[in-house]
């Protein structure tokens, strides 16, 4: 009978399938593999009433734990996939993205909250600090690929895939204070005296720090156990169980979070700190193919009830204000930030182009939004701002979907021609800027 529960096991198991396969037919088309899920999301839920609810509204818990197991297994597969040592040098497309780009698409995004769309400044900081970070789960098809094993490949990436990788990898967990600032806000007003000395010692300096150090520390431990324990049995790099990347990614959350530390930073940080012990060893791959695998699957999920949340009417409430802000901020604030940010940089004019724009908005803006209306005071606002969130995420979904294979394509090919014409090499120069 087609009754709800058989509908939603056997579209499960068409869901999985065609996740496995979408990735490499979709390679070279101007189409990505969220925007078939989240028009499938639309469609199934569209014509087929008997499905549950998806409004997030009504379903705050089960949104906020979903979305954040979805961006924690991103963050360990975005560590465990960058090849390239942490250093001032190396990293410094990453430190501008973060150090500039990122608080000024906040300081943006917070001011057209609050001139064109009439939210106080506690819910348009929300919006601003949420919408901030590229996200690490829909963005996976412009970051870098599976780890390298080998001498030759290490620091090989080039520097567009290497900088959204990185960017994404820790933006996430450094817009929290600012989601926090967001929250005080909210509860104590806009009156400085009120949430400072609080937020701005617990939230920003002590977090921050917890989470930099228990990532650190748990990365550090973990690879000892993985590459270099005394006994065999517990070198678990020599048995290629790949699940135990889970292990890794909810120990360093789950510490981190228990001390009141950012677990967000923590889980990044744990998987960079676990790739830099042993950089070319093989059992990245394994831990790092566990991780891709999980994650496309929970991307899926969450991408189908979006798109059903938005055919039940999750953008009823959006007009002209809010698509015209929507698109201001995804196609002239964040490139314009992201470019400013590079400017005499490491990165030639079309790479930075492609930086700038590739700032995709996605699940940890989900996560931030369902955890800030259960911690804050937004009364009256969560249908408006889970639909301006939803409709910000879905363009992002649609453009940079649209546009990913095409321009990341003629990227490789103009690098690929510029490496041969300068040195005579048929091979391609990943790092070569263009």
């Amino acid at each position: 009978m087609f009754e709800a529960p058989n509908i939603l096991f056997a579209a499960a198991g068409v869901a999985v399938f065609v996740a496995a396969v979408l990735p490499k037919l979709l390679r070279n088309m101007p189409f990505s593999m969220p925007m078939v899920f989240l028009g499938a999301g639309m469609a199934a839920f569209a014509l087929i009433p008997t499905l549950p609810s998806p409004d997030p509204v009504a379903h705050g818990e089960f949104v906020l734990h979903l979305s954040e197991i979805c961006v924690i297994v991103s963050l360990m597969g975005a560590g465990l996939a960058l090849d390239r040592p942490v250093g001032r040098s190396g990293w410094s497309t990453t430190w501008r993205l973060l150090g500039i780009a990122m608080p000024l698409c906040i300081v943006a995004l917070t001011l057209l909250g609050l001139w064109f769309l009439g939210l106080g400044l506690g819910a348009a900081l929300l919006v601003a600090a949420g919408l901030a970070p590229t996200d690490p789960v829909l963005a996976s098809e412009v970051q870098v690929g599976e780890p390298a094993d080998d001498e030759e490949g290490t620091g090989k990436e080039d520097e567009v895939r290497f900088g959204l990788t990185s960017e994404a990898g820790l933006n996430d967990g450094l817009a929290f204070p600012f989601v926090y600032l967001a929250i005080a806000i909210s509860i104590a007003g806009a009156d400085p005296a009120a949430w400072f000395p609080q937020w701005f010692g617990l939230d920003v300096l002590w977090r921050l720090a917890i989470g930099l150090l228990a990532g650190f520390l748990t990365g550090k431990l973990l690879a000892r156990l993985f590459f270099s324990a005394r006994k065999e049995s517990l070198r678990l790099s020599n048995h290629s169980e790949g699940f135990v990347a889970l292990a890794a990614t909810f120990l360093a959350y789950g510490l981190t979070e228990m001390v009141e530390g950012y677990g967000f930073i923590a889980v990044f940080v744990c998987a960079v700190t676990i790739r830099a012990a042993e950089r070319t060893h093989g059992y990245h791959r394994v831990l790092h193919s566990y991780v891709e695998q999980l994650e496309r699957l929970l991307t899926v999920v969450i991408l189908v009830l979006l798109g059903g949340a938005i055919a039940r009417g999750l953008l009823s409430g959006m007009g002209l204000a809010e698509v015209l802000v929507a698109l201001a901020f995804l196609l002239l604030v964040r490139p314009l930030a992201g470019w400013l940010s590079l400017l005499r940089g490491k990165t030639g004019p079309r790479e930075r182009i492609a930086l700038s724009f590739f700032g995709i908005r996605g699940i940890g803006s989900l996560y931030y939004l369902s955890y800030a209306l259960g911690k804050g005071s937004f009364a009256g606002q969560a249908e408006w701002l889970w639909g301006f969130v939803g409709l910000v995420v879905a363009m992002s979904i649609v453009i940079h979907g649209a546009t990913t294979s095409p321009l990341m394509n003629r990227l490789d090919r103009l690098r690929g021609k510029k490496a041969r014409a300068v040195s005579g090499d048929e091979g391609l120069a990943p790092n070569t800027p263009v």
